[in-house]
């Protein structure tokens, strides 16, 4: 025996155990070492012991009891807490594993297990030639989204290799730096803006990976819609308390694969995290856009996020349109009216970038002297007890972020009767385009929850122009600030989308179309509508969409999904200190918001450019914030690990300094100090 003060000054036996595919060579090695010996010294001796001529660069060992790499090999065994118990497996760093994209592709690829996944992940981008890959991350799907897919397909056999997109040799699975041609913002592949498939003259740049021109337009373009068998065997969300199972599984960005017990040949989802979709560029993001466009489609298809039967019909045309559109490219009518679409595509990405408040301002300072206001007669609905509702006009003004309104027009130079801050306040649309109904739904914080006030507009434009501005004050900015004209831009054109007119007999014969209108929609209106009737429909409201191009039917597509009430909304079951009853937080880019569970009901929300600090107390998970005007709260998740709340919310903070000006390298440093927590 050796005494605990001789015990770092003598030798002593450790085993190690050796990854390695030769069946005919051992895979366990005793070797004797000292405390003082560093990781590299110990990598140097193991090596000589095994004897087998290979390249083992990519090799490090991992503390299977402690669950953590040694990766800093200047650093000794004592150093590093090692002694003769510990179990050490000398493995390599980049393992298979097998990804499910958002248009529910899966790709398998070598993949960094010892690495940061917030690093993995951007590896993975690049290899994917997907920009902006902070917007995304890793989930492992949860027991409970698993188990009725489980159920229904257990007799059922794992699906046919070549469903899996093989992309095991790039240059990135190898272990590899990715070569920078396929990801900097001069040299990445220029892909068609209007159809949306590379340009033949960057083809070649594909040679030198495994994403080739094929592979490529797998991952860029939509293919052969789901049937609703498919639909029907998948998770399919019915309460809120469904869609937190969703987003429990997220990984955390500051630790690798391996600590979190992902294994080699897993399959994990890569999955949109951050509802910012920065910098959206046709000739650059193809996949990317595709990507999106696919997560925003299931989402819908699989009532993740409510919609209106009318706008779930503008979704199924938008759909529909990129079917029709895929038949038609080639037709030679598009080069004479290629150079217009690509305008009007750019136009469209003006009105896609969502930022958070905070982040980079436009250079055109507002003129305080000189603000815009709205004036109109509004409708003022104010929910009544019994169900009852008082409807009365005013005349209303918009000033800076508040309204006021007034008994009439005359007396608008006196006192208003009353004067609503929209500041910090939810803005919900409540528009049936067919039934001329345009009204505008604010929920107002005050100290005991939520303040509702309806607001009705006689026309499109009124509601735009009302409904812009809203938006705009809800996040303390006023209609002085550029990006006014174009929230009313978008507005209009969500709005015209809607306004379908009765199509011609033969077009709208269901007959004269193949389409599978269940392919479309979400089984809740399959079940509403026979198949010709849905059929139809959709042909309706496809008329105001016939003749945009393909790319520019996903960004209007991704546009509507924007626009939708609950869109960037992640739920979580939390219990709020002080509260004897669970409630759901909805997280989103710009704001956390407390739901009553039962009712669906929003009872407060809060901005994050209102926040002033947060923290956690790693003891007992929960997560603590403070904002302005001495507004406190403090949680503890029980859906999910409070860590992947904090990382939410670190994460949107980072997303918000994101700036064009900037190259594309991010301060990753930066990512880790606002999400990383120190447990």
């Amino acid at each position: 025996m050796v005494s605990s003060t001789e015990y770092g000054s003598h030798t002593w036996e450790l085993l190690l155990t050796v990854d390695h595919q030769h069946e005919d060579i051992e895979k366990e090695f005793l070797l004797q070492v000292t405390g003082d010996l560093h990781v590299g010294g110990l990598m140097l001796k193991l090596v000589e012991q095994i004897k087998i001529a290979q390249d083992w660069s990519d090799y490090a060992f991992w503390w299977e009891q402690k669950k953590c790499w040694l990766l800093k090999t200047h650093w000794t065994l004592d150093k590093c807490g090692v002694q003769a118990d510990a179990k050490l497996i000398f493995t390599t760093q980049h393992k298979m594993l097998r990804l499910r994209l958002p248009n529910m592709k899966t790709v398998r690829l070598k993949v960094s297990f010892s690495s940061m996944v917030f690093k993995a992940v951007s590896d993975i981008c690049k290899m994917l030639n997907i920009r902006r890959s902070e917007e995304l991350s890793l989930l492992k799907q949860s027991e409970g989204t698993l188990k009725k897919k489980k159920k229904k397909d257990k007799n059922s056999k794992e699906p046919a290799t070549e469903d899996i997109l093989n992309l095991c040799n790039s240059p990135v699975s190898s272990g590899l730096p990715a070569n920078p041609g396929l990801y900097s913002k001069t040299m990445t592949p220029v892909y068609d803006p209007v159809s949306g498939s590379p340009a033949s003259s960057t083809i070649t740049w594909f040679s030198d990976s495994s994403l080739t021109e094929q592979n490529c337009s797998i991952l860029a373009l939509s293919h052969p819609t789901c049937s609703p068998e498919m639909l029907a065997e998948m998770y399919q969300p019915r309460t809120l308390a469904d869609k937190a199972k969703l987003n429990a599984g997220w990984l955390d960005s500051s630790r690798s694969l391996m600590e979190q017990g992902i294994l080699e040949e897993d399959q994990l989802l890569l999955r949109f995290k951050y509802y910012t979709f920065f910098d959206l560029n046709p000739k650059y993001d193809a996949v990317r856009i595709n990507q999106i466009y696919e997560q925003a489609r299931w989402a819908i298809l699989l009532e993740e996020i409510d919609c209106t039967e009318e706008e779930m019909l503008i979704f199924a045309a938008l759909q529909a349109q990129y079917h029709v559109s895929k038949l038609s490219l080639s037709s030679e009518t598009q080069d004479s009216t290629c150079e217009s679409e690509v305008d009007e595509v750019e136009a469209a990405l003006s009105n896609l970038e969502v930022t958070l408040e905070g982040g980079n301002k436009s250079n055109i300072l507002e003129d305080i002297t000189d603000i815009p206001k709205l004036a109109d007669n509004l409708k003022l609905v104010r929910p009544k007890k019994l169900t009852l509702k008082a409807i009365k006009t005013y005349w209303f003004v918009f000033r800076d972020t508040s309204i006021s309104y007034f008994k009439n027009k005359e007396s608008a130079q006196g006192e208003p009767i009353e004067k609503l801050n929209l500041k910090g306040c939810e803005v919900v649309p409540d528009v049936n385009v067919a039934a001329k109904k345009f009204g505008i739904k604010l929920l107002i914080p005050v100290a005991d929850g939520m303040n509702e006030v309806y607001l009705r507009c006689d026309n499109e434009d009124q509601y735009a122009r009302w409904m812009a501005a809203c938006v705009l004050a809800s996040k303390g900015r006023t209609m002085a600030d550029s990006s006014y004209q174009p929230e009313v831009q978008k507005i209009l054109s969500f709005l015209q989308m809607k306004n379908w007119t009765m199509c011609s007999q033969a077009a709208c014969e269901p007959e004269n179309v193949d389409m599978k209108p269940e392919c479309f929609v979400s089984p809740r209106y399959t079940k509403k509508f026979k198949s010709k009737q849905l059929t139809a429909r959709i042909l309706e409201a496809h008329q105001n969409v016939s003749q945009m191009s393909l790319v520019e039917a996903k960004l209007r597509f991704i546009q509507a999904w924007q626009s939708l009430p609950e869109f960037g909304l992640s739920y979580y079951i939390v219990r709020f200190k002080g509260s004897k009853k669970d409630d759901v937080l909805g997280v989103s880019y710009n704001r956390l918001i407390r739901i009553d569970m039962a009712t669906g009901d929003p009872i407060t929300t809060w901005r994050f450019s209102n926040m002033k600090q947060w923290n956690v107390n790693w003891e007992i998970r929960q997560v603590a914030i403070e904002f302005d005007q001495n507004v406190s709260i403090a949680f503890t998740c029980l859906s999910a690990d409070c860590k992947i709340i904090h990382e939410y919310i670190g994460g949107y903070i980072f997303l918000s300094t994101r700036s064009k000006d900037h190259n594309e390298t991010l301060d990753e440093e930066l990512f880790h100090k606002l999400t990383g927590g120190q447990e």
